[in-house]
């Protein structure tokens, strides 16, 4: 599990494919000082994936196929940033929201407007994501915990995003256009699994949110 929280912003220094594999290489100095082993998770932009080895700074992780069809890891090139997190311990501060490092689909950034020295950046989604999707709610892109500004009934949400992050993260060169990855909020998804599962022929509703209590 991860809290969205970004540690540092790594560079990918090599991509490879091996055997149906793929193998990235990131260049991530601060991470690999602070005891990071073989066998460590860490998020690059929300997706956890596994240190498999580690020399002078660089770490390497593997993926697999189905991990580059729901995400933008195939579009990822050497010279790349990546936001960074390592899974969290179970006595550390949960500051942003839970995370699991599984992705839920790709958006697309539609704008990206200042607001003083924040932005505002709206997304387009699929229509089975934007479900989950809920003003003052929390989403994550490229594994940043942000709150949800607002959702339109176009399948496009808004995120503002306060300058420290724009410093600290890949959001700060974010364009229109550009792909991102999302998860969304888990406890949505058990929510709406724990009213379906009462009775498969119903749909959720905000109504039935409102009388089980959720709302």
């Amino acid at each position: 599990m991860f809290t969205g929280l970004i540690a540092e912003k790594g560079i990918i220094k090599h991509v490879r494919k091996e055997s149906g594999v793929l193998k990235i290489g990131i260049q991530a100095p601060q991470l690999c000082d602070q005891t990071l082993k073989k066998g460590d998770s860490v998020a690059l932009n929300g997706i956890c994936l596994t240190v498999v080895t580690i020399t002078k700074g660089i770490f390497e992780v593997q993926a697999m196929l189905e991990t580059m069809q729901k995400s933008t890891l195939s579009d990822w090139k050497p010279g790349r940033s990546v936001n960074l997190e390592r899974a969290m311990c179970l006595t550390d501060r949960l500051d942003g929201h839970l995370v699991s490092g599984h992705v839920d689909g790709v958006g697309v950034v539609v704008d990206v407007k200042p607001e003083g020295s924040a932005k505002r950046i709206r997304v387009s989604t699929e229509k089975k994501l934007i479900s989950y999707i809920a003003e003052k709610g929390s989403v994550t892109l490229d594994g940043i915990s942000l709150t949800v500004a607002s959702v339109a009934s176009n399948c496009i949400f808004s995120v503002a995003v306060i300058p420290h992050t724009l410093e600290h993260t890949s959001l700060g060169m974010m364009l229109p256009g550009g792909k991102i990855n999302i998860e969304v909020d888990i406890i949505a998804r058990y929510v709406e699994r724990l009213l379906v599962s009462r009775d498969s022929r119903e749909t959720l509703t905000i109504e039935k949110l409102v009388e089980n209590g959720f709302l």
